[in-house]
């Protein structure tokens, strides 16, 4: 069974940061792209920025410049650094992979449970 869990979320002053950790732990063969995404209360689900295979990455022009995806060594984990965060910030910041489990020939997506950042004075 595959498993991502998202951590690090919290309630932060504006213009102060965090760090949003995933890990993809269970019966995987490999792992692709990995990516963040958010949504905000009465919002549809945004993608934040992603990070392939070959560690390129993209992210969306209102986060472009504060924040940084990077992935850990062993390829299962992927990091969201968030600094100078902004009010509208605040969402459910979710996981995404694209990987193959064990024993498949096929790449399957899938979703981490969320985390909550607020961005508050």
């Amino acid at each position: 069974q595959v498993q991502l869990v998202e951590s690090g979320g919290g309630l932060v002053q504006p213009g102060g940061s965090l760090r949003l950790t995933c890990v993809a732990s269970g019966s995987i063969s490999s792992i692709n792209r990995m990516a963040w995404y958010r949504q905000a209360p009465g919002k549809q689900r945004e993608l934040v920025a992603r990070i392939s295979g070959g560690d390129s990455t993209n992210y969306a022009d209102s986060v472009k410049g504060r924040f940084t995806i990077s992935r850990g060594n062993a390829k299962n984990t992927v990091y969201l650094q968030m600094n100078s965060l902004k009010p509208e910030d605040t969402a459910v910041y979710y996981c995404n992979a694209d990987l193959t489990p064990l024993g498949s020939v096929w790449q399957s997506n899938f979703w981490g449970q969320g985390t909550q950042v607020t961005v508050s004075s």
